[in-house]
């Protein structure tokens, strides 16, 4: 990416600009769908709404910027609720199975990354491969939400999930 470029004096790929200045500015020149990736405050969340974002990733990962070690779930955990449904939150990182779909639905996404398990699917054997890591995903989380009595997936909500921390 940075071939024949001289980066010696580089020592943050980070933007200093990165603001919400900048972001208001984005929304203001941009006129299609404005997502936001790598949230993980309710107070971030609650700025990006006041900015006019049509979408919150919740992510910890991504150009290094989010270093506080807390899980992606953990976050969403926060940020959900402080959205409140005036915009769609997805939820990118450590979905691997079936239950973290589940257990993210019911904290308050609307949808989630699965990056490795796909990768590991078509590296593996391909479009095949994508194929089955999504039939497999999609089984083990109709199998979660019979075990938890949810007939649909509007059904799944906080009060499926055990707060156990501490124990």
């Amino acid at each position: 990416m940075f071939r024949g470029l001289d980066v010696q004096a580089v020592d943050d790929l980070t933007p200093p600009g990165m603001s919400w200045d900048y972001v208001k500015r984005l929304r203001d020149i941009w006129p299609r769908k404005l997502v936001i990736k790598g949230l993980v405050t309710r107070e971030d969340a609650l700025l990006a709404v006041q900015h006019g974002v049509d979408g919150i990733i919740v992510s910890n990962h991504g150009g290094r910027a989010e270093d506080s070690g807390r899980a992606s779930i953990d976050s969403l955990a926060e940020v959900a609720p402080a959205v409140a449904g005036r915009v769609p939150v997805l939820m990118d990182g450590g979905v691997r199975r079936g239950a973290d779909v589940f257990k993210a639905l019911a904290l308050g996404a609307d949808a989630v990354g699965i990056g490795r398990p796909y990768i590991w699917g078509l590296a593996s054997f391909g479009q095949e491969g994508v194929e089955r890591v999504l039939d497999i995903l999609q089984s083990e989380l109709a199998g979660n939400m019979r075990q938890a009595g949810t007939r649909s997936l509007a059904e799944i909500n906080a009060s499926h999930i055990v707060e156990r921390r501490g124990v």
